[in-house]
């Protein structure tokens, strides 16, 4: 059943059960609107609107008994509604910046008793969730799911259609062609997809596969304006990751498991990762390298912006985040330095109010129960801040810990990056390299290359074994400065955390 026959469904219940208030989250009114349309011409009830620009008014539905007092001020809007005789949805359009005036939720609960003895029902329709307190109890909540895969295919057809018979433009799509557009407009509203499918045939007057990074140049865009996903270019491959080679294997033997044969095999989709470790050593690069693996798009969370400074604006910032992650899906979403941003749950909410656990709450529900192919790859450099409600099998398929890397690690991470600055990894003694750089994390190792070409450059000389030597001398690694935390992050994965790569003996 698609997405929006079951929104309709679950609106139709809360209808025909004369709940007093329902609340629509959707940012697409014209949508929205011929679901109401429908649902008021199936109960035999009129449809009203109301806005702020045109007051109250009929628009749709059965046929009115009674005129409708056009008003347009809030608290005689709803004082109007609670004279109306015939049965009516009434829809109020963004009415969320008035849901703060004591006025306004004096009227709201007034009315809610007068329409229990009613046949109407007030859809309070907004792309932002503001309720009061004095109205948690009075109001239904419903989220108004974005186009599934046949309402686009729909649009795309109907588009289609139109140009063959306007002959503007060439269509140039198989079956296979189709479905990957559509695929790619997955987390656009009608709206979006329609303008990015008509960006795609201004561009060179036709439809073809090659528009497909054109619409999801328009995904991005969509990620943009939330404000709270950053959309990574997924540029790097597994092939720039050095070792880890057991959790390499556990990612390809994962990386066919979000198609519809893993589903009919009675696959699960996989849930996330933890990626626990030493700072420098691959977890963010890793992040960015199991989308490309997957080939999959790459969404950052910065926890940082979902702590707003308006009250109730941390709780609404996650549910976006989530719905915008799961409206691109199928989508790796990372969260890089977990720990960071729930530091203040542990502390009880004497900081903040409570705002980071009920935050917290909310991640961890959806990390359990979601039904979205969302691959969450959270990495965090401290168990200490870790609330232990997170590290619960079921919020993620896996924890793995990611140490200092091995000798044999260190040449590949050495001639990894040598290659990736036009350096034949044979023209170095990568052994004596590996040795020399003991206790060095990955990204310490970089540095060491960097610092050297530095000094190569400055001699006006190619760069030789002696620089990057030299450089590996000058360093003190974390290893040396950070041992203690980096033995009790050893003690404390030994038992609870699979380990990324085979242990090295020779480890400080």
């Amino acid at each position: 059943m698609s997405s929006k026959r079951v929104f309709a469904q679950a609106l139709d219940t809360l209808v025909r059960a004369r709940y007093p208030f329902v609340y629509l989250v959707s940012w697409e009114e014209e949508r929205v609107d011929a679901i109401l349309g429908e649902l008021a011409r199936r109960h035999s009830k009129q449809l009203v609107e109301w806005s702020a620009t045109k007051g109250l008014r009929r628009t749709g539905g059965a046929r009115a008994t009674y005129p409708i007092e056009a008003v347009t001020r809030p608290v005689e809007t709803l004082q109007a509604i609670g004279k109306l005789t015939d049965p009516s949805l009434v829809v109020l359009k963004d009415f969320h910046p008035y849901m703060d005036e004591p006025l306004v939720v004096r009227a709201l609960r007034e009315l809610s008793r007068e329409l229990d003895s009613s046949y109407s029902t007030v859809i309070l329709l907004s792309p932002v969730l503001r309720i009061p307190v004095e109205l948690e109890k009075d109001i239904s909540v419903l989220d108004v799911p974005l186009p599934d895969f046949g309402e686009l295919l729909e649009l795309l057809k109907g588009i289609a259609q139109v140009l063959k018979q306007q002959g503007r433009a060439t269509v140039s799509l198989d079956r296979a062609d189709v479905e990957q557009l559509v695929r790619a407009a997955l987390g656009l509203t009608l709206s979006e997809a329609e303008n990015a499918f008509a960006r795609a045939i201004a561009t060179d007057d036709k439809l073809d596969a090659d528009d497909i990074q054109l619409v999801l140049e328009e995904k991005r865009q969509v990620i943009r304006k939330s404000g709270l996903l950053e959309y990574y270019p997924t540029d790097s491959d597994m092939t720039g990751v050095g070792g880890l080679e057991h959790l390499k294997t556990w990612l390809d033997r994962r990386a066919s498991a979000f198609g519809d044969e893993a589903r009919r095999f009675g696959l699960p989709e996989p849930k996330g990762l933890l990626l626990l470790g030493v700072q420098g050593c691959g977890k963010s690069l890793t992040a960015k390298a199991i989308a490309s693996h997957w080939r999959m798009p790459l969404l950052r969370l910065d926890m940082g912006r979902i702590f707003g400074s308006l009250i109730g604006s941390s709780e609404d910032n996650v549910r976006r985040a989530i719905k915008t992650a799961e409206g691109v899906a199928p989508v790796v979403l990372w969260i890089d330095e977990i720990e960071k941003g729930l530091s203040g749950v542990k502390g009880g909410g004497e900081t903040d109010g409570g705002v980071g656990a009920r935050v917290f709450g909310a991640l961890l529900t959806w990390m359990q129960e979601k039904q979205a192919p969302v691959f969450v790859v959270a990495t965090a450099n401290s168990i200490k801040d870790l609330p232990p409600e997170l590290l619960r099998k079921g919020r993620f398929d896996e924890i793995f810990f990611i140490d200092l890397p091995s000798h044999a690690e260190r040449s590949e991470i050495f001639e990894i990056h040598l290659r990736r600055r036009q350096r034949e990894p044979a023209a170095y003694d990568i052994a004596a390299l590996a040795r020399a750089a003991r206790g060095f994390s990955g990204a310490e190792i970089e540095q060491a290359i960097v610092s050297g070409l530095y000094q190569a450059f400055e001699e006006r000389r190619q760069l030789e074994q002696a620089h990057i030597e030299q450089a590996l001398a000058e360093t003190r690694p974390l290893s040396t400065t950070m041992r203690e935390d980096i033995a009790a992050l050893r003690d404390w994965a030994a038992t609870r955390a699979r380990l990324a790569s085979t242990p090295d003996p020779d480890h400080v």
